[in-house]
């Protein structure tokens, strides 16, 4: 994603310090356990004590309303408007709910009954539709609407940026291009009655995550047009659009009369209405939502605040904090820096701190540091370190000390990365990490490219020129390491930018892959670790958190940790 969406038996060299368990930083380190899913949560949603209906809830958006056109229930793939339709317009087989008990998001049934029923080797996945689920003209949904909603998912022509699950996961998958290019007849989607029958090429135990997206949801053929569709789906959640299409820089959500909360186990809908603004200069929003007038009182951000706008809202006791599935990393080119000490000095070397003098991000809420690839907020996770230092801190020294051991006088070996020239904030970042690096006792070499597109292709490039590369921040597609180690540090993950290759640990990673959901968090944990621990492939310069300004009078907000975004099913206006 943002999209969507890895025990090692041999280490190339030991580490000199031994790992130890640190506290969490700031932010809970999340580890949920077999409670991040409730396959039997029964509908209604339990009420919030509190909370009632009535109010208008204000969002204000930075971004052009122009994006809109992107937000239909089978192309969306971006954490923002996947959020809000999810939490308010459209409806899937599965959902997230936030857990106040844990503060993390529970993964629960939605129009179907349960979380899906699997074979024996997760090759195929049966739902149950529930009864009285219905659309915004009061039309039943049926097993056979959630089918062709299905079906669209396969489309890349038509939704050329939604995730591409269906294609690589489903029978045929990468041969079925969807209703409007193949046909309605695709033998992978079955249905009996009120039973949808999902067969996949290969297995899929984390189906019941990729259910929740909206992609996996209803939708009806007649006027499903991928062309106009966006300007008004037809919601099944307890809001609807108020007009046909978004009013120049106003997205309106009204209540959906045929939304019954007797069939949804999760969501709730107190306020009456959602108006949406865009093109709000983003400097704007933190002073318009703390400036508490009447009509700010309820109005909430979607975005983090930094700096003194931070330090005022948590004054005002105005601001909600949580963690953001997102990890930025630094990649040693696992191929040309063999030696794990070279490696881990890198790792005392880097200025962690950086985006807090560059930006203001607060740490230990904007801005989180840790060792693990997996962020906080991801069942099963450990808070760990395999350094000297805490995490976040940097020892110029141990670096020389690794330096040293690994047969490098100081200012000997050079380190290259690519940036963007064209970035202002990458050349600020560039400047602090150079001077870093050789205090560290580096000589330092970034090559800078001209514009994004040329960084990027630098970036990706195999065989350039380079023995660091960067990661831009992976987020995950669900809160599982399914969605990170297959991607990240087997041999063959398309995100592998440390070319790192140990096939101990591509077989684990595969292993692991093809567990019940329910079993592989304390798996996904225990490589992370051992991975970190035996080889330093990456080093974790941070993970996001988030902390989202509100009015006054907005209760019920917490921070989704799937999506780094606000609560939406649990909102309400106070009194």
């Amino acid at each position: 994603m943002i999209a969507a969406a890895v025990v090692a038996a041999l280490a190339l060299a030991a580490c000199d310090s031994e790992s130890a368990d640190v506290p969490p930083v700031g932010i809970s380190a999340g580890a949920r356990g077999s409670e991040a899913i409730d396959p039997d949560r029964e509908a209604p949603a339990a009420p919030i004590e509190g909370a009632a209906a009535g109010g208008t809830v204000t969002v204000l958006v930075p971004f052009e309303a122009s994006v809109l056109s992107l937000w239909y229930p089978s192309g969306i793939y971006f954490a923002t408007p996947n959020a809000i339709l999810s939490g308010l317009v459209t409806r899937s087989l599965t959902q997230y709910v936030y857990d106040p008990t844990s503060g993390s998001m529970v993964l629960v049934p939605d129009i179907a009954t349960d979380l899906g029923t699997p074979n024996a080797d997760f090759t195929e996945w049966t739902h149950t539709i529930r009864d009285g689920v219905k659309f915004e003209d009061g039309t039943e949904v049926t097993a056979d609407h959630v089918a062709f909603g299905i079906k669209r998912s396969f489309d890349r022509a038509a939704f050329p940026l939604g995730p591409r699950y269906s294609n690589d996961y489903f029978l045929d998958g990468e041969d079925y291009n969807g209703p409007y290019s193949t046909g309605t007849h695709y033998s992978g989607i079955v249905v009996e009655g009120d039973k949808l029958i999902l067969k996949m090429t290969r297995s899929f135990p984390d189906m019941p995550y990729y259910a929740a997206f909206p992609q996996m949801g209803p939708v009806p053929e007649q006027g499903s047009n991928p062309a106009t569709y966006w300007r008004h789906p037809l919601a099944t959640g307890p809001y609807r659009y108020a007009a046909s299409a978004p009013e120049g820089s106003l997205l309106t959500l009204v209540r959906n009369e045929h939304w019954d909360p007797d069939t949804d186990p999760g969501r709730h809908a107190y306020p009456d209405r959602y108006k949406f603004r865009f093109s709000v200069p983003e400097k704007r929003i933190p002073a318009t939502i703390l400036g508490d007038s009447e009509q700010a009182q309820t109005t909430l951000s979607i975005q983090s605040v930094y700096g003194v706008d931070y330090r005022k809202a948590e004054q005002l006791d105005r601001l909600t904090v949580g963690s953001s599935p997102c990890t930025h990393t630094w990649w040693p080119d696992y191929r040309k820096l063999t030696d794990i000490r070279m490696r881990q000095a890198i790792g005392y070397a880097y200025p962690y701190r950086l985006n807090e003098n560059l930006y203001g991000d607060i740490p230990g809420t904007t801005v989180v540091y840790g060792t693990s690839i997996l962020p906080p907020g991801i069942p099963g996770r450990q808070d760990y370190t395999v350094q000297e230092t805490t995490p976040g801190d940097t020892d110029p020294d141990k670096a020389k000390e690794l330096l040293r051991e690994a047969g490098w006088a100081p200012g000997e070996y050079e380190l290259t990365w690519p940036y963007d020239e064209s970035d202002p904030f990458a050349v600020d970042e560039t400047r602090v990490i150079t001077k870093a690096l050789e205090a560290a006792g580096f000589k330092a070499r970034p090559l800078g490219f001209a514009s994004d597109d040329d960084f990027e292709q630098a970036n990706n490039d195999p065989d350039g020129p380079f023995n660091v590369r960067i990661g831009i921040g992976w987020c995950s597609d669900w809160p599982s390491g399914g969605s990170w180690f297959p991607h990240l540090l087997h041999s063959e993950g398309e995100e592998n930018l440390g070319y790192f290759d140990e096939p101990t640990v591509d077989a684990e990673i595969e292993r692991i892959g093809q567990l019940p959901i329910e079993e592989q968090p304390a798996e996904w944990s225990t490589l992370d670790k051992s991975i970190m621990t035996d080889y330093y492939p990456a080093i974790t310069t941070y993970y996001n958190g988030a902390a989202i300004p509100h009015g006054a009078r907005i209760g019920g907000m917490n921070v989704d940790d799937v999506n780094g975004e606000p609560t939406w099913k649990d909102i309400f206006v106070m009194r």
